[in-house]
């Protein structure tokens, strides 16, 4: 049965961006006196909203962060992304298979960001108005309260919604919004697949996908 509406989360899903999100994190706290490694970063804000982020990293470093620290970090990470940024593998070509099927973004990324990177790739015009973003939010991922927003903005049912992430923190998100879940498991920051779809499992998704063809599958030949 083919689901009413499409909802993808962004970073991991259709930007190839967790990798150098993360890696300039990590950079950016070690240069404000909050050392930090890429993998504790990938662990322990992967999938949130900037505001929860700050908490988190303010209650671990027991202070707050620079005042300046935001807008010093998105510099850092600009640079780093200015280079061999892409889609993830097949998310462009199964993007080309929807027709019109309506879809929308759910991220816990900036607006600004996810439009100027969707430009990049070539992708925006799959999406027209329907980007959500839960920046600046008091309630970010895992409440369900961006997935909701996007199925309100599709006009669709949140019970017949596919939702497409790969992180814990998102498929809590939209598990708890009541639409079926993709554990997907195919861009770069993923090294063992395997081993993150059992956790995304756990969790509690429908589905885990290692690839945009077994997307594909699951979105037009389920039961």
């Amino acid at each position: 049965m083919t689901p009413a509406a499409i909802i993808f989360d962004f970073d991991g899903v259709i930007a190839d961006s967790e990798v150098r999100a993360n890696l300039s994190l990590a950079e950016s706290l070690t240069a404000a006196g909050m050392p930090a490694t890429y993998e504790e970063c990938l662990r322990d804000y992967y999938g949130h909203n900037w505001q929860e982020t700050q908490r988190r990293i303010e209650a671990r470093f027991g202070r707050p962060l620079p005042a300046d620290f935001r807008e010093t970090h998105r510099t850092r990470a600009r640079a780093r992304f200015m280079e061999g940024f892409d889609a993830v593998p097949g998310a462009p070509a199964f993007l080309d298979t929807l027709g019109a099927l309506p879809r929308a973004i759910a991220s816990s990324s900036r607006a600004e960001y996810i439009d100027w990177a969707l430009g990049l790739f070539g992708l925006r015009h799959h999406f027209g108005m329907h980007i959500y973003s839960a920046d600046g939010w008091e309630r970010g991922k895992p409440h369900p309260d961006i997935y909701l927003a996007a199925a309100r903005g599709l006009g669709v049912d949140p019970a017949g919604c596919l939702a497409i992430e790969d992180s814990p923190t998102g498929a809590r998100a939209a598990l708890a919004a009541g639409m079926t879940v993709v554990g997907f498991c195919g861009a770069g920051h993923i090294v063992d697949r395997a081993g993150h779809g059992e956790m995304l499992r756990g969790v509690g998704v429908h589905h885990v996908a290692p690839d945009y063809e077994a997307v594909r599958a699951l979105a037009f030949h389920r039961a």
